[in-house]
């Protein structure tokens, strides 16, 4: 049955190959003069930062570079960008980058207009002030972070990694270029390819799913069904690189207005506890994911089925919902997920915090949209199995 909604996403969004040299005439219009260019220093040695300072400069907006970011964002590079942003007089922020920068600007946005620390701001809803205006950069094809709400930042003293969600984290301006992904390595590829396949397939069948998201979903898991391979086996293949950016951004745009369920639940402990990075986390818990949830949603697994290129005519919906799950599991191995026991060897040492992982991953909020419930002994049971 319909029910209300509601559907945010940035005031503009620049998509396809070249687009980046559109910002200038975005930004000019921002009526802003001074960024603070968050990034890493990936970005720097790649040339994307210079490129960036010179769009900016070409429409008499100045820069200046904070490049201290580093694979995942933490509450210590939110600190001190804030410092350079405020020392430095910025008016507005330009994140350049994967989720980290991105996410990065976004908390150094809130912490500008609303004081106090990141901390402050876990959960829902707690940013009472709009931060200034944000550019948002995607140079891999995964968090999907440039057209969302959310920012995912780890908490260093607390090994918790803190989902801070507010309308006003939107980014003013979105830019997803794919021509900025023909760099990413194989490796990275994958686990940015299947962030966004989680947040496609997460979106879809969270108990937050609208008719928007669902065909936005739908849409991005048959382009990464397709696309993310070709994508991992030849980089230069700007074809697949656009197909996947655009499945990024549609991802992003479901799961913003959707939310995600329990993958993301389970996932940012592994990254708090582990320094595993965030897509790697996601994608070694899909498999294990898809088996404990289609049963609860087979319709939506069985339209996963045909989406991502399965024959299901003639079959139930649970017949089909279950070539769904293999198809998820098939992908993962294409592009050779790594198990998490070849991330974290010592077997001992990652059972030790599963209790408080599971309790972390429960209050995170995002476990209670799963279709099927779960409890913090069953989190505890599903990531033994993902080992």
């Amino acid at each position: 049955m319909m029910r209300p909604t509601e559907f945010r996403m940035p005031q503009v969004l620049l998509q396809g190959p070249g687009c980046l040299a559109n910002i200038g005439k975005e930004v000019k219009r921002l009526g802003k003069k001074k960024a603070l260019l968050v990034t890493d220093k990936i970005m720097v040695k790649a040339g994307y930062a210079a490129q960036v300072e010179k769009i900016l400069a070409d429409v008499q907006v100045e820069s200046v570079l904070f490049d201290g970011v580093g694979t995942e964002p933490t509450d210590v590079y939110v600190e001190e960008g804030l410092k350079v942003y405020r020392e430095s007089e910025c008016d507005f922020l330009v994140g350049l980058g994967g989720g980290s920068p991105i996410d990065t600007a976004k908390a150094v946005g809130i912490l500008a207009t609303n004081g106090g620390q990141i901390t402050d701001y876990m959960g829902a809803d707690k940013v009472g002030t709009p931060t200034p205006p944000v550019v948002a950069i995607a140079t891999t094809s995964g968090t999907g972070s440039e057209v969302t709400k959310f920012t995912i930042i780890a908490d260093t003293k607390n090994n918790v990694k803190m989902l801070i969600g507010s309308p006003f984290v939107i980014p003013m301006i979105a830019v997803a270029d794919p021509v900025l992904t023909l760099s990413v390595p194989p490796q990275v590829t994958a686990a940015t390819g299947l962030d966004a396949f989680c947040h496609a397939v997460e979106a879809l069948v969270s108990k937050k799913e609208q008719p928007m998201t669902d065909l936005l979903a739908l849409n991005a898991i048959k382009l990464i069904g397709t696309y993310l391979r070709k994508a991992w086996c030849n980089g230069d293949d700007l074809e697949a690189r656009a197909q996947m950016m655009l499945a990024s951004t549609q991802a992003g745009l479901a799961f913003n207005n959707a939310s995600v369920t329990l993958i993301h639940g389970m996932s940012r402990p592994i990254g708090a506890v582990f320094h595993v990075p965030h897509g790697i986390s996601n994608a070694v818990l899909l498999p294990v994911w898809a088996e404990f949830t289609y049963i609860a949603k087979p319709e939506k697994f069985a339209l996963i089925a045909e989406a991502m290129g399965e024959k299901v005519a003639g079959l139930s919906s649970l017949e089909a919902a279950e070539k769904g799950v293999e198809a998820i599991k098939r992908l993962c191995r294409d592009v050779e997920v790594p198990p998490i026991r070849t991330l974290v060897p010592d077997r001992e040492a990652f059972e030790k915090p599963l209790e408080k992982m599971a309790h972390d991953a429960v209050v995170s909020g995002s476990p209670g949209n799963n279709p099927r419930f779960v409890t913090e002994a069953q989190i505890v049971e599903l990531y033994k199995k993902a080992y």
